[in-house]
């Protein structure tokens, strides 16, 4: 990581003023505000014809900083728990995100509308080259550094990405395929060591000029592209806009974030997800908040508890995985200290998590969720109440149905699936396409609805409970049966860490339930034949007997993914043989 020693960045300043100006009533040239953003992401106001995040809402939080407007807190703070720290403030990521931007189109030779995969690991680099696409109209492609060459085989080729951005134990993977890859022209390697064949960002940036217009780019022009993987065939490529990335997560950052410019927020994410985009750049800089960022290449308790014990962060987001293994944990014995509002979001939580996680650190865990394509859709808020299993309500600015299968809205109680009511207009804070692939982009439009293909079930109250993904959902001897159901039975028990369900086929029923689990350490030594026999017992009393798992494997470790989702897509494709 080449900012190790970043005190010599804090003497770069600006050399122009920040702040870029929008036309504001065809009548005043002003800066659109945080209230702005608001009334637009509410739809109350329409779209400006152009918008930049950089320019318009990173350069103007730098102006703040000038005039005192706010606090003297980072704009980003990041460590790696071996000593090494950077703190930046909105006017330092302003000009060295400039530098970057200089890097990208001077040396690495791209142009506005090229588009450049960044596979970077959680440092400093990764917010700096994703800010300097921005400045200069690049689309970015993140992706995690676990992706496999097969993997930036696919992504290189689909997107013919201009550039790719790796950190080291990314190298190999790119060198094996880039000659499949004639579109390829450009890599940049962020790495204190240089290589034959490869741009050193380090290099480069070190000679850059902090000198740099930002483009004022158009609010629907392309921003970025996130890889999602659907039931069938490769992944599509989910673009975003200037505007639905940077503008929509406005009233996500106010009112489920909670965040004020004070806070400081600690979103565990990997870089390659759309969640990181969420929680450690747009929702949280929109509200002029601190990203805090810790390196922990590998998930650790102890390293985790105690940077919440060590650094005043005030809000936590994090997926369910986490907060599972936190609470096996006696966490009455750490002093958190300012923590006050914990997120959670990519997959279901269970009950029982929300319960111990409450009982032991007296904050309650407000869920979330929502999809790469279209952002947060509901979730549990502060000042609402919170019903144990629930999603929440659905958020602004959307209205959140359950419908079937053609289209009509379905009562209370009934289960379908999610959908999204749309208006006369397609609303700009959805994903624009999928890229190149029309046929799939049409197919999430379903009458007056946007299907997210998830399954649910709202109550009367319009609290949203998730089944399952669509193709997640279990058919046995004709029964459907949602995977999150069983997971969060086996997680009452407590031989179980965690757990993920999937189909698996049989002769007879077509396909069962089967449990992959992985046990608690009391209980790694007990008679496997005898734990399945007490575990199944346990969800045929915890819910109904016929979604018991039939088939239970235990497992060291489930696949170290992100969501539950893909977990279960990796595990039931090797249960019906698909790899």
């Amino acid at each position: 990581m080449i900012f190790f020693r970043y005190q010599m960045f804090r003497f770069i300043w600006l050399a122009k003023p920040t702040g870029r100006y929008l036309h504001k009533d065809h009548q005043l040239w002003a800066p659109l505000t945080l209230a702005d953003f608001e009334a637009i992401n509410r739809c109350e106001r329409s779209l400006p014809k152009n918008f930049n995040f950089a320019g318009d809402v990173l350069d103007q939080w730098s102006q703040k900083e000038k005039t005192g407007e706010r606090p003297a807190n980072p704009a980003l703070w990041w460590v790696n728990g071996k000593g090494a720290e950077v703190k930046w403030s909105f006017e330092e990521l302003g000009s060295l995100s400039r530098k970057a931007a200089n890097v990208l189109i001077k040396p690495c030779g791209l142009k506005r509308g090229d588009r450049v995969a960044v596979i970077l690991p959680r440092i400093p680099e990764w917010w700096l080259i994703n800010v300097a696409c921005m400045r200069t109209g690049l689309v970015f492609m993140p992706g995690t550094t676990q992706l496999t060459a097969k993997d930036i085989l696919y992504r290189l080729r689909a997107s013919k990405a201009k550039c790719v951005v790796v950190s080291e134990e990314v190298v190999p993977a790119v060198e094996s395929i880039m000659s499949e890859c004639p579109d390829l022209e450009t890599k940049l390697l962020v790495s204190p060591h240089s290589k034959n064949g490869w741009l050193s960002f380090q290099e480069l940036f070190q000679s850059a000029s902090a000198e740099h217009s930002c483009v004022e780019t158009g609010s629907q022009e392309p921003m970025a592209i996130y890889f999602t993987s659907g039931t069938t065939g490769a992944p599509k490529m989910a673009q975003h806009s200037q505007s639905s990335l940077g503008i929509g997560y406005t009233l996500c950052g106010r009112y489920w974030l909670d965040l004020k410019s004070s806070d400081i927020i600690w979103n565990m994410s990997d870089t390659g997800w759309i969640k990181a985009a969420i929680g450690s750049v747009f929702a949280s800089w929109l509200q002029g908040a601190c990203v805090f960022v810790h390196r922990m290449a590998q998930f650790d308790t102890d390293t985790f508890l105690d940077t919440l014990t060590t650094y005043p962060i005030t809000t936590l987001c994090s997926a369910p995985t986490v907060y599972r293994m936190l609470v096996q944990k006696d966490l009455k014995r750490y002093k958190f200290k300012k923590l006050r509002h914990c997120l959670t979001g990519g997959e279901p939580l269970n009950p029982e998590v929300l319960e111990q996680w409450k009982a032991q650190t007296g904050l309650e865990l407000y869920e979330g969720y929502g999809q790469t394509e279209v952002g947060i859709i509901c979730a549990n808020q502060k000042g609402q109440e919170i019903k144990l299993g629930s999603m929440g309500k659905g958020v602004q600015p959307y209205d959140v149905q359950i419908i079937d299968e053609n289209g009509n809205v379905l009562p209370p109680g009934k289960e379908g699936e999610i959908a999204l009511r749309l208006q006369t207009t397609r609303p700009f804070c959805f994903f624009s396409e999928y890229v190149d692939n029309p046929e799939k982009t049409a197919a999430t439009i379903r009458g007056n609805f946007y299907v997210t293909g998830d399954r649910g079930v709202m109550d009367s109250d319009g609290y949203f409970w998730f089944v399952g993904r669509a193709d997640d959902v279990i058919i046995s001897s004709g029964y459907r049966i949602g995977p999150f159901e069983v997971e969060s039975a086996l997680i009452e028990h407590p031989a179980v860490v965690e757990s993920a369900v999937v189909s698996s086929p049989d002769p007879i029923r077509g396909e069962v339930v089967k449990a992959f689990v992985v046990l608690s350490a009391p209980f790694k030594s007990s008679n496997p034949e005898k734990l399945t026999l007490e575990l199944q017992d346990h969800v045929k009393k915890s819910t109904a007997p016929y979604k018991y798992p039939r088939k239970v494997e235990f497992v060291p470790e489930l696949p170290k993914t992100i969501t539950g989702k893909i977990k279960r897509n990796v595990l039931r494709d090797h249960e019906w043989g698909r790899t």
